[in-house]
């Protein structure tokens, strides 16, 4: 089984930030730009949250405030679940589903060294599986 160490070093992308004073419309821009689901809320290069485009859809239209208004800090999720690179890939997705997440920041020391996502897993699972069956992914 792998360790999200693994998923990091084939990851070639950066987490991308947004600030928490930041309009919910900035992060949504910014998540169109980057085409990610998630960004990880800092102050000082600390992480103190994360927003999703499910926080958005569940507390900025449903509650119909306007994205232009709203802060990202109103909507983030401020008790983020974090891994390290140590830990398993089934342990992540056993957390995302107890947690309902998609997302985790991989944190080390208190530095944030990545993010993965539900699809992140499930694919290595996959090729995982293929690998194991001798079977080539095209």
């Amino acid at each position: 089984m792998h360790h999200v160490a693994d998923l990091l070093d084939s990851a070639t992308r950066e987490p991308v930030w947004i600030e928490p004073l930041a309009s919910v419309y900035d992060a949504l821009k910014l998540m169109n730009k980057e085409n990610v689901g998630a960004l990880l809320v800092q102050i000082d290069g600390y992480l103190v949250g994360i927003v999703s485009e499910r926080d958005y859809v569940r507390k900025v239209i449903l509650d119909t405030h306007t994205s232009q208004q709203t802060k990202v800090s109103e909507i983030m999720t401020r008790d983020v679940i974090t891994v390290t690179p140590e830990d398993k890939v089934v342990h992540c997705i056993a957390l995302m589903r107890k947690h309902h997440v998609r997302h985790l920041p991989v944190v080390v020391e208190g530095q944030v060294k990545g993010i993965i996502s539900l699809r992140d897993l499930f694919l290595d699972v996959i090729h995982e599986k293929f690998d194991e069956a001798h079977v080539e992914i095209k």
